[in-house]
This record gives structure tokens, sequence and C-alpha cells, in this order.
């Protein structure tokens, strides 16, 4: 299997109707790296990759056809957990750009420091201490 060499090997990848919208939010508010977004025709996003440490997002703009879309299609809001160092700091500029936080910053019984919150198109966006398979 792959990403022994430090390349994630899971990528959540997510459609939106409004993707242009869902990039500014995940950039400016909730600390996303824009990488990479091919356009296609009337401003839809046919493919974007955005950061956040290590790891990525994949999105794009639904509609557009194809067998992922037709797949996808009808389907719900998406939970995706993103290991932060700063969850505070990290909610503040959440909060200051007005995401709708679910929970705020709040410590965990298992040792993690977490809040939540939703995109404007309802998908769950958690933010935390807790890094699954990393040293105890």
């Amino acid at each position: 299997m792959a990403g022994t060499d430090g390349v994630p090997t899971i990528y959540p990848t997510i459609l939106y109707d409004d993707a242009r919208a869902a990039i500014r939010v995940l950039t400016q508010a909730l600390g996303f790296t824009e990488e990479a977004v091919y356009e296609g025709e009337k401003g839809s996003v046919l493919h974007a990759e955005l950061s956040c440490g290590n790891g990525r997002v994949m999105l794009g703009s639904r509609g557009r056809g194809g067998v992922f879309a037709k797949a996808m299609a009808g389907a719900g809001p998406a939970g995706v957990y993103v290991v932060v160092d700063d969850v505070d700091g990290h909610h503040a500029r959440a909060v200051e750009h007005g995401v709708e936080i679910l929970m705020p910053p709040t410590d965990q019984d298992y040792g993690s420091r977490d809040y939540m919150a939703r995109d404007p198109e309802g998908n769950v966006w958690s933010f935390g201490t807790y890094a699954p398979g990393s040293a105890d």
C-alpha cells in the first residue's frame, strides 16, 4: 500500500452546489491552502485540491456529470476530521469569519481538544488535537 513516504493515502472528496464559496470558506475561515483549482464552463469547479498540514481534501461542483457525480447524487453531508495544533486559535478564526459552530472547543475524556463546525452546505468539519495512529 502507498503512503510510507509521508504522502496521505486518504483524500476526502466532497461535491458542492457552490464550490467557489466552499473554497472561500475553507481557505479564509478554516485555514486550508488552495493547491489546485480546475474550472469548467460557467464557473463550475471540475476539481480542486486544498491542503491542511500534510492532508488534502478534493472538491468540485455538483451537476457536472461523470461516474463520481452520478454516484454522489443525493449524497448527504460529509464529516471530515482535521488535526490542528491550536484548536482555540483555529476556532477563533472560524468564528471571526462567521462559520456556524456546532460545538465550541471542548476537552475530551480521551485527551483531545476539539471543536466542530458546519460549512454553508451542511458538511461537518471537526478540528482537534487527536491524531489517529500517532504515538501515545
